[in-house]
Formats: C-alpha cells, structure tokens, sequence
C-alpha cells in the first residue's frame, strides 16, 4: 500500500476518513470550541481559512506529500478535528504525525486517544513503517506532554526551526516512536483506552 493511499480507519469512538471539503462546515464549528486559532505557539486555521487550509492539504496530497484526514466523533459522524501523516519518507518507511487539531471538547478524551493509536496502528502494520515521528512547538507545553503520554521518545530540538506567522522564531521539538517499540505503545494505548477517564483540565492543548 502506498504512503498517501485514501483510507479510513474505524475506532469505538474515532474514524479517520479522507479529508474533502464537505467536511467545512463541521470544522469551521470545531475550530470555534476554543477559539483554537489564537494560540500564537500554533498553526490551527481560523474559521475564514478553513476552506484554503482544507485545499492547502488536498493539494499536498495530490503531490504525494501529505495524507490528509478528517477525524470524526463515531457517535455524531460530524467532523470534530484535522491530521495527518506528513513529512511522508516512503523510501526510508517513516513519516510524521502532525498537522493535528481537535476541537477544545474532545482534547485528552478517549477519541483523542483512539486517533493515535488508528494511525500509529496503521503506520507500523499496514505501512511498515521504521519509525514514527511528531514535532511541535518548544513552548506547545500540553502538546508535549500528551506525545510523552503516547511513549514517544525526546529525539531532539530543532532550534530556530522555523517562522512563525507572528515572526517569532520556533523551537521545534522532535520526538519518535520506532517500530520495536510499538508492541509496549499499543498495549499502553488499549490500557488508556479501556480505563476511566478523568475531565479535561483548563488549558489542555491540541497536539
């Protein structure tokens, strides 16, 4: 199969299926639960650019770049959140999970949890993949934390890595989940899932 192939990936509370932009509407809302384009340390789309960040990402796609998904909430079917795999290395059989956001009320919650473990369960053992990668802001404090709570691993920092909107210079930390690592992740992955789970707390992030 190759890296940028349409799929959708079925969860008790999460689908992943092929970003189109029929999926505008639901997202435009999901990005008002937070107000989720504000965060300076972020590139989540404001309501107005929805549809170009929808198109940006298709395009992407089109070039053999980018899978892009719309990650729905299985009970509703509406679309709550945006990722993708990205920084797509199909020679080397590694990628990036990233691009990510999810509307402020399903963040830390079970759908959240369930859409890393479709794509990370995809990755490893449809696509084979060697390694996994996510990247986020130095000071992405929440982000960080919940790829930790993944089991990712500290690869390093990339300083001054990039300009952001604002024209501050990010940081960008680098954290990774190797193939053989991923039998311990999947099993931590279904042990979040299967336990209670607390409310989100103020200030909890997308990743």
């Amino acid at each position: 199969m190759a890296f940028t192939t349409p799929v959708t990936l079925s969860g008790r509370h999460a689908m992943l299926v092929p970003l189109a932009a029929g999926h505008h509407g639901d997202l435009v809302e999901a990005v008002h639960d937070g107000e989720l384009w504000t965060l300076w340390y972020t590139a989540i789309p404001a309501p107005d650019g929805m549809a170009a960040e929808i198109a940006r990402r298709l395009s992407l796609q089109a070039q053999g770049r980018m899978l892009p998904f719309a990650v729905l909430d299985a009970a509703s079917g509406r679309a709550v959140g945006m990722t993708t795999y990205m920084n797509i290395d199909s020679e080397n059989r590694r990628l990036e999970i990233g691009s990510t956001w999810l509307r402020g009320s399903v963040q830390r919650s079970a759908l959240n949890t369930e859409c890393k473990r479709l794509l990370l369960a995809h990755a490893f053992e449809a696509l084979d993949c060697i390694a996994v990668e996510f990247r986020t802001h130095f000071f992405n404090h929440a982000s960080r934390r919940a790829i930790e709570r993944l089991g990712a691993k500290l690869d390093g920092v990339l300083r001054q890595h990039q300009i952001m909107a604002d024209g501050s210079l990010r940081d960008t930390c680098v954290y990774s989940i190797v193939a053989s690592e991923w039998p311990a992740v999947r099993r931590h992955l279904a042990h979040q899932l299967e336990r209670p789970r607390a409310a989100s707390a103020p200030g909890d992030r997308p990743c």
